[in-house]
């Protein structure tokens, strides 16, 4: 396997990303980074982003939760500070569950309060489904768990676009799913992962991933979490924004069929795009501590 390591110095003086990285190996000997801020003997708050985004997503929340929560946001292999396998082959959707799987198991994390988007929450509601005694409580934002039965027209456009494009623009993506417009240095930002178009070859396959078809890998893996997530009766919350064409309604599976749903606040994130952590990450960080605050005696 050819592995790709951004160089650090690709990391240095990002705006408003002083955080340390802190690494763990997973699989075939892939280094996983993740940010690890706050109390270490406290509850841990799990943030967890989707593509083709990495954890400085979630640099204007993480300061607000660490001062009473253990707060972690890993950059998912093949983004951010990981590991970068080249090869296509290296990677699917059921090895990204795997990985992530392997690095919460070494770390031991327990009494999680994940919060997760995008593929975020395709993994991590993976990892709810392997793991359901780890985690306390959910909260979903903009995000689904597929099986097969076809997609959105905001989908569909992106996953064209996304596979057509000679050079993969990971910031200029990021900026156009928000409902802000991003500076130079936060496009910059999103872009430094990626040194040239040979270190985003997960970062562009990744739509092709979603299983949306009944031919799709991963399908009957998904169907399975679903029925361990029915069954999953601890706080679930979602939190859609308003603003995103690609998972628009997506919330609706979640209230239905998932008993830890019912009678929660659920809310919809006003004025937010595909990535509302860039666009409201203070009010997603106080939902967080109410929702962990409300469901403790």
């Amino acid at each position: 396997m050819q592995v790709l390591r951004t160089p650090d110095d690709r990391f240095e003086g990002l705006k408003d990303f002083a955080f340390a990285p802190h690494y763990a190996t997973v699989g075939e000997g892939l280094r996983l980074a993740y940010v690890d801020e706050g109390p270490g003997d406290a509850s841990p708050v799990l943030l967890m982003h989707g593509e083709p985004s990495w954890s400085y997503l979630y640099r204007h929340i993480i300061p607000r939760l660490s001062g009473r929560h253990r707060v972690l946001a890993p950059d998912l292999i093949g983004f951010g500070r990981s590991d970068k396998p080249a090869d296509k082959a290296d990677y699917s959707y059921e090895k990204h569950v795997a990985w992530m799987s392997a690095w919460l198991l070494a770390l031991d994390l327990k009494d999680i309060t994940l919060f997760c988007q995008d593929w975020g929450g395709l993994i991590g509601l993976r990892l709810v489904a392997a793991f359901p005694e780890r985690f306390a409580r959910v909260i979903v934002a903009n995000t689904g768990l597929p099986t097969g039965s076809g997609m959105t027209d905001g989908f569909k456009q992106w996953l064209e676009v996304s596979q057509s494009m000679p050079v993969f623009p990971a910031g200029a993506f990021v900026n156009m799913g928000s409902g802000r417009a991003l500076d130079e240095a936060e496009i910059a930002a999103y872009d430094a992962p990626y040194p040239d178009e040979s270190y985003k070859t997960m970062a562009r396959i990744f739509p092709t991933f979603v299983p949306v078809t009944p031919e799709h890998p991963s399908v009957a893996e998904n169907l399975a979490a679903w029925k361990v997530l029915e069954a999953f009766d601890k706080p679930f919350l979602t939190a859609f924004s308003d603003g995103d064409p690609v998972t628009r309604g997506g919330e609706r599976a979640f209230q239905d069929r998932l008993p830890g749903a019912k009678g929660q606040p659920h809310v919809t994130i006003q004025g937010g795009g595909h990535f509302l952590q860039e666009d409201k990450p203070a009010e997603i960080a106080q939902l967080i501590e109410t929702f962990i605050a409300g469901d403790r005696p």
